[in-house]
């Protein structure tokens, strides 16, 4: 038997006036996966339980069936172990995004202009996230650059008692001052924040880039705090070798400290502009090579949310329609054994919120060979919810997946 789970990143939505108050499920086209859900099991899955934030973070370990409420540490030091950072018990890593913030002289009184720095390369942000190690790094604080605009701090003998660190996809168009947490405990990360502004506007890449008409990444942000991650091996828990593929250091991250192999997929932003073929001929040599179960997990819907790109949205779905998904089934038809392929979002990113939500969502469960009529015509929030099929506990929703029919 084969698995296959491909994870639509923030997928579900409200309805959205800018789509005739239709929501981006219900608008895009998606043919092959919605024939897959008139023939398998659809319902509704509540993956971020009462009392944790719906991040991608929470939401993922659950669909995979990790509790967060027993096993989560934090965002950032998932992504961390991507980097490659090899955090001691001690230390505590928070996620440090590139922003582009307004050019009010007073820092609180800025806006939150964008989370991405205006999707920064991987290269140009390398540059940036050097100078601020040269300007910052001692005994206590160590910078790590990652991928685009999101980078890694570790503190030395850190803490997570540190108010509210906002996470900055949050506050879009918003003045900052009322998130900057008030903790005396952030004080230092935050003074590292406002400084970095007065450094950063006039680094030579950020005149470079707003030369060209590109935002510039004027400001540091830390969020996502978090101690050391401690997963169980996948392949221990539910006795299959597993594969996570991704362009996103969070869920590499989770992908190794859960055992997971995580291969590297050339051309994988996390964003519309994706790799979707390679990342589905990637889960084929997976398999190939030995993988029992496959994770395929597509960021774009998300920061299609993110940014209050509903057309973009209906498009980064369609697309996983077009180039992933016939490239995975027509692999495990011609394979010659069972499989099962799951398809959801983790959480909801609403256009209309432009952040997460913690509603349930919609997810599809299709057995080859062992099909049912759903009595679904197409898969999304509404329909959904209508079957009647409602898994509270998210984490047991794998065990359900995995199991026998």
């Amino acid at each position: 038997m084969k698995y296959a789970v491909v994870l639509y990143d923030g997928m579900a939505d409200y309805p959205v006036p800018a789509l005739d108050g239709k929501t981006p499920m219900q608008v895009a086209k998606k043919p092959l996966f919605d024939s897959l859900g008139r023939k398998g099991r659809v319902g509704m899955v509540r993956t971020v339980a009462d009392g944790l934030k719906p991040g991608s973070d929470v939401a993922n370990l659950s669909v995979l069936g990790y509790d967060p409420a027993v096993c989560y540490t934090g965002r950032s030091p998932l992504e961390a172990v991507s980097i490659g950072v090899k955090m001691k018990d001690t230390d505590v890593s928070l996620r440090c995004n590139l922003v582009t913030l307004s050019d009010e002289e007073d820092y609180s009184a800025k806006t939150m202009v964008d989370y991405s720095a205006g999707d920064i390369s991987t290269a140009e942000a390398a540059e940036i996230i050097k100078s601020v190690q040269e300007h910052f790094g001692n005994d206590e604080f160590a910078f790590y650059s990652g991928v685009s605009y999101r980078h890694c701090l570790i503190v030395n003998n850190g803490t997570t008692d540190l108010g509210n660190m906002t996470p900055p996809h949050d506050i879009s168009g918003r003045v900052i001052g009322e998130y900057l947490s008030t903790s005396p405990n952030a004080a230092k990360l935050i003074a590292m924040m406002k400084e970095s502004y007065d450094f950063l506007k006039n680094h030579p890449v950020n005149i470079k880039r707003i030369s060209e008409g590109r935002r510039p990444a004027n400001s540091i942000w830390l969020w996502g705090e978090g101690g050391k991650p401690a997963l169980e091996s996948f392949e221990k828990l539910r006795g299959l070798k597993g594969s996570i593929i991704s362009a996103v250091d969070l869920l590499k991250g989770i992908g190794i400290c859960a055992g997971m192999n995580t291969p590297e997929v050339e051309g994988a932003t996390g964003y519309i502009d994706t790799n979707f073929e390679g990342k589905a001929k990637a889960a084929v040599e997976e398999w190939k090579n030995g993988a029992d179960f496959v994770y395929l997990h597509f960021e774009a819907p998300d920061e299609c949310g993110h940014r209050n790109e509903p057309e973009n949205k209906v498009r980064s779905i369609e697309l996983i329609d077009e180039k992933v998904l016939p490239v995975l089934l027509g692999y495990l038809d011609s394979c010659g054994e069972d499989y099962k392929m799951m398809i959801l979002p983790d959480h909801p990113t609403p256009i209309v919120t432009m952040t997460h939500a913690r509603d349930p969502v919609p997810f599809m469960i299709y057995h080859k060979g062992k099909e049912v009529d759903s009595g679904v015509d197409s898969v999304n929030e509404t329909t959904a919810s209508l079957t009647g099929d409602f898994v509270e506990y998210g984490p047991g929703l794998m065990s359900r997946f995995l199991s026998a029919d």
